[in-house]
């Protein structure tokens, strides 16, 4: 360790200065194993993390707690995909920053929100890291 942070045990860089803001980030993916694995990865980097399966319940969670990333699939059951449910967060919630992954689809042209990123799955904890990183 260092004075800028040390090292998580996937080679990231975790920052310990007293001053970095957390970042609580919405996980959004019905597969339970990559949701519990993407939970885990930002919260060993200091994240503050809630996980949930659909995009019903993500709603639910933004309306009642302050987040600041959500980090949705795409490929999900009921009403709305994780597209609709990026645009629906755009729209919703300007400030949130949104970041999109599949790795199943890639998005088109024009399919993601302004600002949004898209992170392709499966992905190593740097690619993870660097797509919840710094806006």
């Amino acid at each position: 360790m260092n004075h800028f942070g040390n090292l998580c045990r996937w080679g990231c860089l975790i920052y310990s200065s007293p001053w970095r803001a957390l970042v609580r980030i919405l996980t959004v993916d019905d597969e339970p194993l990559i949701l519990m694995d993407i939970e885990s990865r930002l919260k060993e980097a200091g994240h503050e993390v809630v996980s949930v399966h659909n995009a019903e319940r993500a709603i639910a969670v933004l309306a009642s707690r302050s987040i600041d990333l959500i980090l949705t699939d795409i490929d999900m059951p009921g009403s709305m995909d994780g597209l609709m449910l990026a645009e629906a967060v755009r729209e919703r919630w300007p400030p949130i920053k949104i970041v999109v992954m599949s790795g199943k689809k890639r998005p088109g042209r024009g399919q993601l929100p302004s600002d949004a990123r898209f992170v392709e799955k499966p992905f190593r904890a740097h690619k993870l890291l660097e797509a919840v990183g710094i806006w």
